[in-house]
């Protein structure tokens, strides 16, 4: 059984455990409990389990096989894994395998989440973040992507309300396989491994800035099974006014030391002229833009 209480201990609290099975039939179950606290971990047993609105900043571990293959449903009616609300600033998600339709999604603008050492197989979109500024989305393994119509998307770090979102760090993941395109598709735009997204569509605020988010040693090989319908990119920066005279909203972000040499299409840029206010260098691809020979420091801490 978990530990079910906290330790006090001069003015330190040692957090407490909680197992599901076990101590909750469910991760909800635990989430919802009053016993659960911020700080607290629910371990995850092997076997499958649905996923929960999440509302506190606790750590969601997985141990031994623990699959996620249900949880809430989505307004578009595709099932969800974690949706993070108002209260889970700097929660953290690990060691999960994850076979849903969008599996990561910020629904508050939640800030100081942390994804790390999950797989995820065939999602609409794995990691979705919405307004949210200080996540660490790292050591993950994305294999196969699908559309319904848009989606196929790996990661996404964007906002539509005119906010700022800025300091996510998106590194040493592995992203990878085939994007399988709807056959109901209407197509006209691409699926991506990762995407910075300013979203101005229909009146929307977009971002009043997407900056200085490091995108670093991320390894990405995708290819469409319909690329007359729907293409793949593998980093895309994405400003969807798309007008060069615009004062930009993308900018400072840094891009390098990528591996994107799976990719036909490695980087993509709207409007084209982000290049000149991005950081995007020592990327590995044919055609991966961007300024050759920045330092590494450019990138972070040791340059990565």
């Amino acid at each position: 059984m978990a530990v079910a209480f906290v330790f006090a201990l001069g003015n330190t609290a040692i957090a407490a455990k909680w197992e599901v099975p076990g101590d909750f039939a469910t991760i909800q179950d635990a989430i919802d409990s009053s016993d659960v606290l911020d700080g607290d971990t629910i371990l995850v047993g092997k076997g499958t389990h649905a996923g929960a609105l999440v509302t506190k900043a606790v750590e969601i571990k997985g141990q031994g096989r623990a699959v996620i293959n249900d949880g809430p449903i989505h307004p578009a009616g595709l099932t969800m894994g974690f949706r993070f609300l108002a209260g889970s600033d700097g929660a953290t998600i690990s060691h999960l395998r994850f076979e849903v339709d969008l599996v990561i999604m910020n629904g508050a603008a939640v800030n100081d989440v942390t994804v790390d050492h999950c797989t995820f197989i065939n999602s609409v979109q794995a990691v979705s973040n919405w307004g949210g500024s200080g996540w660490q989305i790292s050591h993950n393994v994305i294999t196969d992507l699908r559309t319904r119509n848009g989606g196929g998307i790996g990661i996404l770090v964007a906002d539509w309300t005119g906010g700022v979102v800025k300091d996510n760090v998106i590194s040493h993941n592995e992203i990878a396989g085939t994007l399988h395109v709807d056959p109901n598709d209407g197509g006209g735009y691409c699926g991506t491994g990762i995407v910075l997204y300013a979203d101005f569509r229909w009146g929307w605020a977009g971002a009043e800035e997407i900056s200085n988010n490091r995108v670093v040693k991320n390894k990405i090989s995708l290819e469409s099974d319909t690329p007359e319908v729907v293409d793949v990119v593998a980093i895309e920066l994405t400003d969807t006014r798309d007008d060069e005279n615009l004062d930009p909203v993308v900018f400072d972000n840094a891009i390098g030391f990528n591996d994107l040499r799976g990719t036909e299409r490695q980087i993509s840029l709207t409007p084209e002229n982000l290049d000149e206010v991005n950081y995007i260098s020592r990327n590995l691809g044919d055609n991966r833009r961007g300024q050759d020979g920045l330092h590494p420091s450019v990138f972070g801490p040791g340059g990565n």
